[in-house]
């Protein structure tokens, strides 16, 4: 209970709007919305996964467009080891006696699918918005059929860049609709499964392309790489025929006024023949958060992204993607182009290649059992820490030179990729979903993967000089760069990202309002329906202690 020197917060605001303002003082509301959490927070996986069976299926439809920029990305490093990739795309060079491409080209073709990512990131931000994410998937679909053509008759380097810039738009386009839809459709206890699912489909993405290069490196005609192109257009038809049916997002009907449509949407996902499913606490619950945030003066625009207490939740969660790339983890990607610069022979490099992501699978699906036992925050930082143990063993066994050394570079990337894909991968899904607010979930998604892919375009460049005989020639010793930036990123985790597990969106509203320290998050006790904080949590957010207060409350 509240003690006598209690001071209240609340979290409205001068300037309520009317509608906003009987949302949240209209009792009978706040009760359906309140007894709506708590039946959300009381769940468990098996009554969710009963009672959202077809909002699981059809946020992994959703998900799955993510395969394609898994395949092309880690199909794109793999073929830098195919000789006839680089007699086509490439220069002979006498001192190798070998066909190669340069690390200019590499760079080129590798930023300017990311380049083309940033674009399709910004105007997916507005259209998705506008409206919403079905109808964004499927026109961007539609454009990644038309695209692909450009790759797979690409006659030269040049219109094969061309090629990768645009592929890149709707696969950035896919980057912040998936997560935002899989954020959006489910409850609270099958959140992080569908969110780290997008992982799932980025490893079951960069399998196939290891898969294809295993089957195609041998060949010495154009189809050693054209085979592996026009695999993409495996993914688009199925899913864009499937997405024709998909419900849109309820809480995107909300932010839009639709109080109907989100209804309607909401009996789409969930199943009709549970009599302890109420439709409209649901959508009361989904209104009130809604309401809740534009009091807190949260708008739609990317400007709003970097106001209040917004700014703190940008920054959350665009520095948590931007571990993802200075973690080490781009050394995955470049597994057998790494190996071969390494010793080792295309062939074996490409089988090595496919057990690692075979067993990267295994460790996305490990962590789902991971995080229904452990906090976001634990494992994002536990994995980050064995990471970093890692590359500074990979880069140490760099100095022997032998072929035996090179089998054990190889073993040690492959455990590197089963610890990512067991904690950072896809719990940075999980929480990025989840610390950005519902309003500006899909701008702040879409600045955190530009900065993730704008991060990425110098990642690149500077592996490819790293790895490249024609350049800096560094091999395994690459790792000790890496392990650097791991260890910083691993320092800020620490003192800035905040355990969101088991929050709804409303309550993870009020904390960050209130200003509470990232390592308090967990612990700290609160009623957003109350529109009330104890005085407690304020003396948690600036002496970073916590005391018997919040026992107590």
């Amino acid at each position: 209970m509240a003690t006598e020197k209690e001071d209240v917060y609340t979290t409205g605001t001068d300037n309520k709007q009317a509608e906003g303002k009987d949302l949240l003082d209209d009792k009978t509301h706040v009760s359906e919305a309140k007894h709506a959490a708590d039946v959300e927070q009381k769940m468990t996986l098996l009554e969710a996964v009963k009672l959202y069976p077809k909002a699981i299926a059809w946020s992994v439809l959703l998900s799955s467009t993510l395969i394609m920029e898994g395949y092309d990305l880690a199909l794109l490093s793999s073929l830098y080891a195919s000789p006839a990739f680089n007699e086509k795309f490439g220069t002979y060079s006498a001192d190798k006696d070998k066909w190669v491409l340069s690390a200019a080209w590499q760079s080129g073709l590798s930023n300017g699918a990311r380049a083309g990512e940033i674009l399709g990131l910004i105007l997916a931000g507005w259209i998705s918005d506008r409206y919403g994410y079905k109808i964004t998937t499927i026109g961007f679909l539609v454009l990644m059929i038309m695209f692909i053509f450009v790759l797979f008759f690409a006659p030269n380097v040049q219109v094969l860049v061309i090629g990768e810039v645009l592929c890149g738009i709707p696969w950035g386009a896919f980057q912040s609709v998936a997560p935002a839809y899989a954020s959006e459709v489910a409850p609270v206890v099958l959140r992080p499964y569908l969110t780290t699912f997008i992982n799932m489909c980025w490893v079951i993405g960069q399998f196939f392309a290891a898969a294809v290069n295993k089957g195609s490196v041998g060949r010495l005609d154009e189809w050693a790489y054209r085979i592996p192109f026009g695999v993409q257009w495996v993914w688009p038809v199925p899913i864009l025929a499937g997405l024709v049916f998909a419900p849109e997002s309820p809480w995107w009907y909300i932010r839009n006024g639709n109080r109907e449509a989100a209804k309607a949407s909401l009996l789409r996902l969930t199943s009709l023949n549970d009599p302890s499913f109420n439709v409209d606490e649901t959508i009361a619950m989904i209104e009130h958060t809604n309401e809740l945030e534009k009091q807190m003066k949260q708008g739609l625009t990317y400007r709003d992204c970097f106001r209040g207490i917004d700014l703190r939740r940008t920054e959350i969660v665009v520095g948590i993607w931007l571990v993802q790339t200075l973690g080490g983890q781009n050394l995955m990607g470049y597994f057998p182009y790494f190996l071969t610069q390494a010793g080792l022979d295309p062939s074996n490099s490409f089988s090595l290649s496919m057990g690692q992501y075979a067993l990267g699978m295994v460790g996305t699906a490990g962590s789902w059992f991971l995080m229904s036992r452990m906090g976001r925050r634990t494992i994002h930082f536990s994995g980050l820490c064995c990471q970093l143990l890692i590359l500074v063993i990979v880069g140490s066994l760099s100095f022997p030179g032998t072929n035996s050394s090179v089998w054990a570079i190889g073993g040690m990337l492959i455990v590197f990729t089963f610890v990512y894909d067991f904690t950072v991968g896809p719990v940075t899904y999980s929480l990025i979903s989840e610390l950005s607010s519902t309003r500006l979930k899909a701008k702040t998604i879409v600045l955190a993967r530009v900065a993730y892919n704008a991060s990425n375009i110098f990642v690149n460049v500077m592996t490819n000089y790293q790895l490249s005989s024609t350049a800096w020639n560094w091999g395994a010793r690459t790792a000790f760069f890496w392990a650097g930036t791991c260890l910083i990123s691993a320092v800020w985790v620490f003192f800035r990202l905040p355990e969101p597990k088991g929050r709804t969106y409303a309550e993870l509203d009020l904390l960050f309002e209130q200003k509470v320290s990232a390592r308090n998050f967990s612990k700290t006790k609160i009623d957003p329906f109350s529109q009330q904080i104890d005085d407690a949590i304020k003396r948690v957010s600036t002496d970073g202690k916590l005391g018997k207060e919040i026992d107590q409350a």
